[in-house]
């Protein structure tokens, strides 16, 4: 019995194309590209964290991407850009468009984090509330859980 159902968690595993963390459906596997460009400055987000408009724009706006140029070449951006949109949130949670395009400043966002005081993001150890790895050690996986957050002094 046992072996069946390892064989059909296996097989589910091929047809299923996402996971799931903490509500949050993540690739199973990321654009190698979108990883590499956009994963050199900081965690290479979930797409699903935010919805199809969001990433559109974002997409545009490289040249200006949070004060920085972020720029890619033509091909990479079309790329990644219709892999975001392919991804993107479509669930209850991020169909809002939040405030400058950050999931940071999206009510989902807010909500979980209302008990965290702002001065904590603001740690050398955190430095803002877009650096989900200092505190969620799986998020680069998707993993959110709330049981296993650290909060870095």
């Amino acid at each position: 019995m046992k072996r069946r159902c390892n064989a059909l968690l296996a097989a589910l595993a091929l047809i299923v194309p996402m996971a799931w963390a903490d509500g949050v459906p993540v690739p199973r596997q990321a654009l190698p590209s979108y990883a590499q460009e956009c994963g050199s400055c900081h965690m290479a987000f979930a797409p699903a964290l935010l919805p199809a408009p969001s990433w559109q724009r974002i997409m545009n706006g490289l040249g200006r991407h949070y004060g920085t140029d972020a720029s890619l070449d033509a091909a990479s951006a079309q790329k990644i850009g219709a892999w975001l949109q392919a991804n993107a949130g479509t669930y209850k949670r991020v169909r809002e468009e939040p405030p400058q395009d950050r999931m940071t400043q999206s009510n989902w966002f807010l909500r979980k984090h209302r008990e965290v005081a702002p001065d904590v993001f603001r740690r050398a150890s955190i430095k803002s509330a877009a650096n989900c790895t200092a505190c969620h050690g799986g998020a680069d996986q998707g993993n959110f859980s709330e049981h296993a957050v650290r909060i870095p002094k």
